[in-house]
């Protein structure tokens, strides 16, 4: 998201934060509401191949700034300066006036000045070089969101940030965080932002101490972190990204109930296989009832020992799912497991990737089978099998991916003869699928 359309929503986005309980689904969903008329308006572009982005127009930045600004007539109330180079913290000539700054994308490496802004609710310093903050920056009494991420050599939390009692969001995402000690001084936090941060320790510690947190990301790189998870119900549940890496452990990966879950990343571990923890106060539920209600993405890369996903099943509003160097893989949902989740019954109504739009699978030498009888797909857009060539059966037939709108569901795949080898449902299928294949580029 772009800088100034950043600052442009920084209302709604301190609005969220400061929502409790179930508020904080409503003004998520006003935000995304604004954001789309916005869109239609076209006063914001769409950005990415899943646009998941937007981008604001000079123009268009150059009003909205000067509506924040009350037409003019407080310039330095909202004060942006985004990828323009700047080395140091920019002169203003009145900080008492500031209410929102933006410097991100800079090449800041210090702030050292202490300037007196008891207005200031919003700083965003992401993507800078900031080495130091040696500023009284705990004076900022008013400070509630601030953005820290990418500003990489942040290895511990600077004492200073320590006095800010009224901060509802910090980022600090990829600074190279390693250790989060203390953190849970900021009692008021809403949101904590610790993904692409290699922290090992202490880190579920303090977050239980965090008694108003509803949304975190994070990394976890040690089996010990991963264990003291599942003893830990109210933080797994506020977990909204989960990256896991670099575990060489071989035993079994055991994932909660998570309803915030919206990303999954699997990295360089050796677990031999994933299973979930269904909290016990659940099980008078469905057996069927989704544990990961929200995950829509899970990548696993380079992880050698697990031979399924079957846990998927658990998911049921995947949007994006990307396996790619996973040795031992056999399927993506096993037939047998499935049947140990779901009784006879329920196995019947349950069918999944209803909402899958992507779908990737590379260099998976013992895959055999994606699913064992063919799958709708009805917003199915891309698919794509590279270097597996155990599979010879894909659940299609010849409706699958027919409900997408003016689209044609096509298989991309790396070897020329591949296709002429699959095991197809029936001829209509046949035909339609192999007229609609493309080998990669």
């Amino acid at each position: 998201m772009s800088s100034f359309f950043t600052c442009a929503l920084d209302k709604v986005l301190i609005h969220l934060c400061s929502c409790v309980g179930g508020e904080v689904n409503y003004a998520r969903n006003q935000a995304y509401v604004i954001i789309g008329t916005l869109v239609e308006a076209c006063l914001l572009t769409e950005e990415g191949q899943d646009k998941s982005k937007v981008k604001m127009h000079d123009v268009v930045r150059e009003m909205a700034l000067w509506i924040a600004s009350d037409f003019g007539k407080d310039k330095e109330r909202c004060i942006v300066k985004a990828g323009v180079g700047l080395r140091e913290v920019p002169t203003v000539e009145n900080w008492r006036s500031v209410r929102r700054m933006s410097l991100m994308d800079n090449m800041i490496k210090n702030i050292s000045e202490s300037p007196d802004c008891p207005e200031l609710t919003t700083l965003l310093l992401q993507k800078n070089e900031i080495l130091n903050i040696s500023m009284e920056i705990s004076e900022l009494v008013s400070l509630r969101y601030l953005d820290l991420s990418g500003n990489r050599g942040i290895q511990q939390i600077f004492a200073c940030l320590l006095e800010l009692e009224k901060l509802l969001y910090l980022n600090l995402e990829g600074t190279g965080l390693e250790s989060v000690s203390g953190i849970s001084n900021l009692s008021s936090l809403r949101t904590l932002r610790l993904q692409y941060n290699k922290i090992y320790s202490n880190v579920i510690k303090e977050l239980k101490l965090l008694e108003h947190l509803e949304v975190v990301t994070i990394e976890i790189c040690s089996m010990f972190v991963a264990d003291q998870l599942l003893n830990a119900y109210r933080e797994a549940n506020a977990i909204q990204e989960l990256s896991i890496r670099y575990i060489e452990n071989k035993s079994i990966l055991t994932l909660l109930d998570m309803a915030v879950l919206s990303k999954l990343e699997i990295y360089k571990c050796e677990f031999a296989e994933i299973k979930v923890k269904r909290r016990t106060s659940l099980w008078n539920r469905s057996p069927t009832t989704p544990s990961f209600p929200n995950l829509s993405t899970v990548r696993l890369v380079f992880c050698h020992g697990v031979k399924d996903l079957t846990w998927l099943l658990f998911a049921p509003n995947l949007k994006v799912l990307y396996v790619e160097n996973a040795a031992q893989v056999e399927d993506i949902i096993n037939k047998e497991k499935a049947a140990n989740i779901l009784t006879e019954e329920k196995a019947s109504t349950i069918i999944p990737f209803r909402k899958l739009e992507d779908f990737e699978v590379f260099f998976l030498p013992e895959l055999r089978s994606i699913y064992w009888s063919p799958l709708p797909f009805p917003r199915l857009r891309i698919f794509r099998i590279y270097s597996c060539p155990n599979l010879r059966k894909l659940p299609l037939d010849s409706k699958s991916g027919s409900s997408i709108a003016g689209e044609e569901l096509f298989i991309h795949r790396e070897e020329r003869d591949w296709i002429d080898k699959v095991e197809w449902e029936d001829e209509a299928t046949k035909e339609r699928f192999r007229r609609f294949n493309r080998p990669s580029n």
